[in-house]
This record gives C-alpha cells, sequence and structure tokens, in this order.
C-alpha cells in the first residue's frame, strides 16, 4: 500500500510537471504596446497547435506584429500579422455547458482581427457558457510550403486539438462548433466541407480525431473566389494574381459542398459594399441542393465587418441570439 502511494505521489508530481510544462511552453496571445482599457479581461491561456513548430516554414519565416488601429483608448482594435507559430486564444466559462466554438477572425487573409471578430466574440459566447478558442492562423500570403490550404491546416489542426484535449475543459468532443468572419468566414467554410481533405501530415494521436465541426457559422463570409463575386484581395492574397481555373474553384466552398456537411448559419447584410451578398447565397445555393440544413438571414442594412460593436442599435444587432436560438434546435447549446 504504501508503495502504492508512493507510486500514486510520483505519478501526480510527473503529471503536475507535464501540465506545467505544457503551460510554460505555449506562445502569449497577440498582443500590441500601451495600456489595455480597465476592466476588460483578456485571455491569459493559450494553445500552440504544432508541437515541432508549423510545418513548411519558409525560408524567411515572417514576424508577427501587432498593430493597434483605435484612436479610442477604451477600445481596442488589433490587428496580428506574419503569424508563425498559430495558436489558440482560450476563453473559459465559469459554468462550461459543454459545447465549444472555434472562432476563425477576419482580416482579409492580410491580417487577422484581434480584438473586433476574436476577443468581443470570445467573451460574448463564454459568459453563456460555450468554451471559445480565438484562431490565430497563418496566413497564405507569407509564402508557406502548404499555400492555399496553410489556413484550413491550421484549422483543421485547431478543431482536432479541442477534441483531443476537450476532458481538460470540460466539453463534448462532438460538440465543437466553427464560426467565422469575412475572411475567416471563408476559412469556417473551407473547414465545414473540406474537413475530410488531408492538408498536412499527422503529427500526433490528435490527427487521428476528424475534423467536421458539429455546425458551422460563417458571418459575412468571403466564399466565391470567381471574379465578380469574390473579394478581389483575400483571393490575390489566397490564390495569388493569376488562378487557374482548378485553384479557384478548390478554394470556393461554395462548389466543394460535400453530402455530410455539417448543418450552416448563415448572415450577411445586403448593403454589404466590401463582400457582396452573392458569397452568401452561393454556398447557400449550394447546402440546399446537396440537401444539408441550412439557416439565412440577411439584413438590409449593416454593412461589413459589424462584429458586435458596429451592429449595436441596428436590427442586425440580434444576430448573435438568432445563432444562440438556432444552435439550440441543432442541440449544440
Amino acid at each position: 500500500m504504501r508503495s502504492d502511494r508512493r507510486s500514486l505521489l510520483c505519478a501526480g508530481l510527473v503529471l503536475s510537471g507535464t501540465l506545467a510544462g505544457r503551460a510554460v511552453a505555449q506562445t502569449a496571445p497577440p498582443s500590441a504596446s500601451g495600456a489595455l482599457p480597465p476592466g476588460l479581461p483578456q485571455p491569459t491561456e493559450t494553445i500552440d497547435l504544432w508541437p515541432r513548430g508549423a510545418p513548411g516554414m519558409p525560408a524567411t519565416p515572417p514576424q508577427e506584429v501587432t498593430t493597434e488601429r483605435s484612436s479610442d483608448r477604451l477600445i481596442t482594435d488589433r490587428a496580428v500579422s506574419g503569424i508563425s507559430i498559430p495558436r489558440m486564444a482560450v476563453f473559459r466559462p465559469d459554468r462550461p455547458n459543454g459545447a465549444a466554438v472555434l472562432i476563425c477572425p477576419g482580416g482579409g487573409y492580410r491580417h487577422v482581427v484581434v480584438d473586433k471578430e476574436g476577443y468581443e466574440m470570445g467573451r460574448w459566447l463564454s459568459a453563456r457558457g460555450f468554451t471559445v478558442f480565438v484562431l490565430f492562423y497563418r496566413l497564405p500570403g507569407d509564402g508557406w510550403a502548404a499555400g492555399p490550404s496553410v489556413s484550413l491546416s491550421d484549422a483543421q489542426r485547431g478543431l482536432r486539438l479541442i477534441r483531443h484535449r476537450s476532458s481538460e475543459f470540460a466539453i463534448d468532443p462532438e460538440r465543437v462548433a466553427v464560426m467565422g468572419f469575412s475572411a475567416g468566414g471563408h476559412l469556417c467554410a473551407d473547414l465545414a466541407t473540406r474537413f475530410a481533405d488531408t492538408v498536412y501530415e499527422a503529427q500526433d494521436e490528435a490527427d487521428s480525431l476528424s475534423a467536421k465541426p458539429f455546425c458551422a457559422a460563417p458571418i459575412y463570409p468571403v466564399i466565391s473566389m470567381v471574379d465578380g463575386v469574390a473579394h478581389p484581395g483575400s483571393k490575390e492574397l489566397l490564390l495569388g494574381s493569376n488562378p487557374s481555373q482548378a485553384l479557384v474553384e478548390a478554394h470556393s466552398p461554395d462548389m466543394n459542398v460535400p453530402d455530410d456537411a455539417p448543418p450552416f448559419f448563415l448572415l450577411h447584410a445586403e448593403d454589404d459594399d466590401v463582400v457582396p451578398v452573392e458569397n452568401s447565397l452561393r454556398l447557400r445555393a449550394s447546402l440546399k441542393a446537396r440537401g444539408v440544413a441550412v439557416e439565412t438571414h440577411l439584413f438590409e442594412y449593416g454593412g461589413h465587418g459589424f462584429g458586435l460593436r458596429k451592429a449595436i442599435g441596428k436590427p442586425v444587432g440580434i444576430w448573435p441570439n438568432l445563432w444562440l436560438s438556432w444552435a439550440k434546435t441543432k442541440g449544440f447549446a
């Protein structure tokens, strides 16, 4: 018995050291210089995606830079570029409801928005019981070997890691959703349609798990790479200046909907002057054609990139609660 207790104690110390080592090894969330607004909680817990470093590093590794774009000291609007250590910032709820959401912020594939489509949504969701993982994914214009699929590599890996470590967060490994905004909406839709594609070599046991999300919510998303519908900046950074038709089709989620795609929640403002509403309409048509469940909300006004902060006072401001009500009908929330 004494020997058993000693073994248990040693095992506990080893586990403690392992977990501590894991915590220490993680890369801090993106941060810009300057004071943060008082009373606004910032994430301190992160998960690095790749245990041996991100695969396919370019000859000249990108240098991560976080830029503060807000002139209001009480409202942050950070954007991070040059991501070489992709990771997830974690928002843990006080009372987990057993469901997790992987958030893909936008940024036109030029950078990844931190606050408006990342942390603000993380706080909103975690206050309602969801465990949230904000994804800071690699950008295709930085020269990674995976090319246009590099961001999808990070999204697949992130979702698998959430499932693999679900017991640490008191979540059901099946109930992992994805939500994305603008170019992050493209990544969200890409993950929810190409979850079974092999876009990187397996790293560990986590990669034996499915990357299929329980449900998907692309919000004012970039979808089509077809000229006249595509967001020009996102398309060029993703596919280059003169992509082949095959490349356009491979990276247009509306052209890659499988029969077993998860349920979708689509939302767009019809006066969006950056990403035409046609993007969401094309995806909806493809989902309907495949018999995939889809709920669609179109608003007359809202523009682009409203997130939470720019939707206040407008009819589109109800969108998070529309998503929440829909998620409950799907057995997610």
